[in-house]
Parts: structure tokens; C-alpha cells; sequence
């Protein structure tokens, strides 16, 4: 099945069809889409790794509250791809314990 025919198309009236780059990979993204959501249709359920034992860290609220979905956009870390919108030729990447917010 492809990432295209993960998404729910009855009803909902996509905008423009674009490409991220999502550590290295390019996948499918939709104008109006959370990062989030074009990473959930692609599949992809590991956004970070916890500082103590490196647990895998994932979508959790989907709301902003959690802090869970910290993912480094474009070269700034600890960026919640849940509230983020995906854009043409932005670049995400899977976030290590060790980076800090950027000021």
C-alpha cells in the first residue's frame, strides 16, 4: 500500500502535493498538513529518542501539550511537528536526547 492510500480521501479536499525530506527520505506531504500527519501516513512512528535509556518517542496528544512530537525542522531542534506545517523542501529529522532549543 502506498503512502497515498494510508490517507482518508472521502470528504477531505487535499491542497497541493509536495515532497519532505524526512532523515534523508523523501515522503509525501500535503499543503495544509502537519508534519505530523504526512509522518503518520508514511508510516514513520519514531520521532525522537528519550535521554535517559533512548526509548523511541512517538505522537502522542496531537494537540501541542506533550512535548512528545519534538522533531528537529530545518536545523531548529525540539520543534513540535504536531503544530508545525509541512512546506515544499522542508527538512525533518529524527531528534537525539542531547539537542537543545535554540535561542
Amino acid at each position: 500500500m502506498s503512502t497515498a492510500e494510508k490517507r482518508v480521501y472521502k470528504g477531505v479536499e487535499r491542497g497541493q502535493q509536495f515532497e519532505i525530506l524526512v532523515d534523508g527520505e523523501k515522503i509525501v506531504a500535503y499543503e495544509g498538513e502537519t508534519i505530523a500527519a504526512a509522518l503518520t501516513a508514511a508510516g514513520l512512528r519514531t520521532l525522537r529518542h528519550t535521554k535517559k535509556y533512548g526509548h523511541p518517542r512517538g505522537l502522542y496528544c496531537g494537540i501541542g501539550l506533550c512535548q512528545e512530537c519534538r522533531m528537529v525542522v530545518n536545523g531548529v531542534p525540539n520543534t513540535q511537528v504536531c503544530q508545525t506545517l509541512a512546506f515544499p523542501g522542508c527538512r525533518i529529522e529524527t531528534q537525539q536526547s542531547h539537542q537543545k532549543r535554540q535561542k
